[in-house]
């Protein structure tokens, strides 16, 4: 069992996985909602980012990490500062893709409040035209 997980681990490495899972795989964890929460409200060093969370420094650095190769954020260069900023690109994606399931469920919602006003109405809605 051990030699099976590590060869999938090693293989993992070498596949290739989609933009959008890449970029929910980064978006599943919440101390980096929490950073791109931040970051939306503009530009921020990698100090200013770990303010708030009771981890050390590199923890940070590796949630950023995370966040850079999934295209969410980027960091610049302003002398010895390395600022991160927020690209919105890949939530975009996520956006578009979730576009879809929010047509259904509203399109779902719409049924059943057809179906709770024949209720209220006294009507069978079981029976309908």
């Amino acid at each position: 069992m051990y030699l099976a997980i590590k060869l999938i681990n090693r293989l993992g490495k070498y596949m290739q996985v989609d933009p959008l899972s890449t970029t929910f795989s980064a978006l599943a964890d919440p101390t980096r909602r929490a950073i791109l929460a931040r970051l939306s409200q503009g530009e921020a060093t990698v100090n200013e980012l770990a303010e708030p969370f009771s981890i050390s420094l590199p923890a940070i650095s590796k949630h950023l990490k995370v966040l850079e190769g999934a295209g969410l954020i980027s960091r610049g260069r302003a002398a010895q500062w390395r600022p991160c900023r927020l690209e919105a690109a890949p939530l975009k994606e996520v956006d578009g893709w979730m576009t879809n399931y929010r047509r259904f469920w509203e399109a779902s919602f719409d049924r059943l409040d057809v179906y709770l006003k024949e209720l209220q109405q006294g009507g069978d809605p079981t029976k309908r035209n």
